[in-house]
């Protein structure tokens, strides 16, 4: 069973998922890969909506995109890491670079993916961010 931390949004037993995309047919494809997995998941259009969000909610993992207008994913990652710690954050870009992998990881990311990730690939990076290997497989 996937059950979220204290404090966090679990719906049911099941690990919400945030996903944080400028792009609205990347999140509307990763929500429905997330719930035929057995996971919940919200969607943010901006790195502004999800810092928001988290004064009243903490998703048990996020997957963040890097490039977006306004508050890009590096701004995502820092507000997470000063306002809620403890949420993993898998960065999933289409533009990467080692460059950009060592800052994102160095940064606090817990994984760092490029687009398009396999369904494995992703689901298995959200069992390890989440410490339940094969819940969402």
């Amino acid at each position: 069973m996937c059950l979220g931390q204290e404090g966090r949004m679990s719906i049911g037993g099941r690990a919400v998922i945030a996903v944080v995309d400028d792009q609205a047919s990347v999140r509307t494809g990763l929500a429905r890969l997330l719930r035929s997995a057995g996971y919940e998941a919200s969607q943010y259009p901006s790195g502004e909506d999800f810092v928001r969000s988290l004064a009243t909610v903490l998703p048990d993992c996020l997957i963040l995109d890097l490039r977006m207008p306004g508050l890009d994913g590096f701004g995502v990652l820092a507000a997470v890491r000063r306002e809620a710690r403890s949420i993993p954050v898998i960065i999933l870009t289409s533009f990467p670079s080692p460059e950009v992998r060592e800052r994102a990881l160095r940064e606090g990311a817990s994984m760092f993916l490029e687009k398009p990730a396999a369904r494995t690939e992703l689901l298995r990076a959200i069992d390890h961010a989440l410490g339940t290997p094969g819940c969402g497989a």
